[in-house]
């Protein structure tokens, strides 16, 4: 079971990835606005197969812990944390050059989600339950 919730948390964080940097260069080239300072597609990568791989972590450890009801419960917190996650782009220090920095939420906030539909929308082709 481990493996392939291993496997799942790498195809889901390479998914979530590949569409935050489709996002960023379609949202860069529709309102042509550069924040490579602050968010570039390393960064991009890496969090969102970090994001996966823990989420998958805390999958294998509530499925053990609650069995039945772990399914509904890994999603609810997968998709709570998400949601407070959205308040860490606040926090960024934003620099004075950056034109429109205003425009900088619009591009960060959505893809605080990328990883928790991408995992959702795998899950199925990894782990038939």
């Amino acid at each position: 079971m481990f493996k392939k919730i291993f496997l799942l948390s790498i195809s889901a964080g390479i998914f979530s990835s590949v569409a935050c940097i489709v996002y960023y260069k379609v949202y860069y080239f529709a309102l042509e606005t550069d924040f490579s300072k602050i968010v570039n597609p390393g960064s991009m990568i890496s969090v969102c197969l970090i994001a996966c791989i823990l989420a998958g972590t805390l999958y294998y450890f509530i499925k053990k812990w609650f069995l039945k009801k772990g399914k509904a419960v890994f999603n609810l917190v997968f998709v709570l944390l998400s949601f407070a996650s959205i308040i860490v782009p606040f926090y960024v220090d934003i620099p004075v050059d950056i034109k429109n920095p205003e425009l900088f939420y619009g591009l960060v906030i959505p893809m605080h989600f990328f990883p928790a539909v991408s995992w959702l929308a795998l899950k199925e082709l990894f782990i038939k339950e």
